[in-house]
């Protein structure tokens, strides 16, 4: 099992091309935002094909118009028709706003709809929501190589204040690191049945394929699930994932150009797997060259399209 689980994380780096550590920050959705972001600089060569793919759709402040449709997989898609997740809801927040990355597929706007409205139902009040996707799609400027087709989306380990917060907050306020400083745990001074609560909650959407979270929390979820424990083998272990878990949800069926994520092995994966995660090379790995980063030539043709046209 642990040569299977290390199969898996090597397919998933070369996917998407980065080193790898078990650290909190590995990906950096939590890092501040900006109260006055600046336009990004028009490239010099925008058509040459080594020109990376992420410059180009990094540019494109508005969605591709046209019936919604995701295209391509997590790692090498984009998007049509995005919708964009209001940045105050009822029972949601969206937070580093600057980022303007709150676009998905309609379908993922409804779930996270759903999904606020449900964590209030136990006791958790109101979802802060990190990154979703770009207005359309593709690869982004930071060490994301998933979020791609809009189906993506980042939930805060905080719940939402009972205020509506100012701009300044929701680009500078901390998120909750909920792992231990060894990172073979979660801390429990911050740890709670709410978050498992959450976690619970968004995994028993149908729409859900998989949660990525810190292999702490999944450790942790392991111990702690209770008798119902149908719904674990949704949630598996991921580099970071200390401040916040991802959610992938299926492809629409009308959505022909789309490629689901393979679903996770029908097994509460609280097992010897685990033991992968705490390994000494797996917490501490030593530094890797990382890929190249993906050019269009990556995408689907039909991303060409959608990333050039104004």
């Amino acid at each position: 099992m642990r040569t299977v689980v290390s199969l898996l994380a090597t397919i998933f780096l070369a996917a998407g091309g980065f080193a790898v550590a078990q650290e909190k920050h590995l990906i950096d959705p939590m890092l501040p935002g900006s109260l006055d972001p600046k336009p990004l600089p028009p490239l010099k060569n925008p058509d040459a094909p080594s020109t990376p793919a992420k410059e180009l759709f990094a540019r494109k402040s508005t969605p591709f118009p046209g019936p919604p449709r995701s295209i391509g997989g997590d790692f090498d898609g984009c998007l049509v028709g995005a919708v964009s997740l209001p940045l105050t809801g009822p029972a949601w927040q969206v937070m580093r706003p600057s980022r303007n990355r709150n676009w998905g597929n309609p379908q993922l706007i409804r779930f996270i709809e759903r999904l606020a409205t449900n964590a209030k139902k136990v006791g958790w009040n109101g979802l802060l929501v990190g990154d979703m996707s770009q207005p359309r799609g593709g690869p982004m400027l930071s060490e994301h190589t998933s979020h791609q087709i809009g189906l993506d989306a980042d939930i805060w380990f905080a719940p939402m204040p009972d205020l509506v917060q100012s701009r300044e907050e929701r680009e500078f306020n901390s998120a909750t690191d909920v792992v231990a400083p060894d990172l073979r745990d979660v801390d429990r001074d911050v740890w709670t049945q709410k978050h498992i609560a959450l976690i619970r909650t968004a995994a028993q959407d149908p729409v859900v394929v998989r949660i990525l979270v810190n292999a702490a929390i999944k450790k942790a979820l392991c111990r702690e699930a209770g008798a119902d424990r149908t719904w674990l083998y949704k949630v598996r272990p991921w580099y970071g994932h200390a401040e916040h878990f991802h959610v992938q949800i299926a492809c629409p069926a009308d959505n022909a150009q789309c490629k689901s994520p393979t679903p996770p092995l029908p097994s509460d994966g609280c097992g010897s797997e685990l033991d992968f995660w705490f390994k000494e090379t797996t917490l501490h790995p030593p530094p890797s060259r990382p890929k190249p980063p993906l050019t269009l030539a990556g995408l689907p043709p039909a991303c060409r399209q959608i990333v050039k046209s104004p």
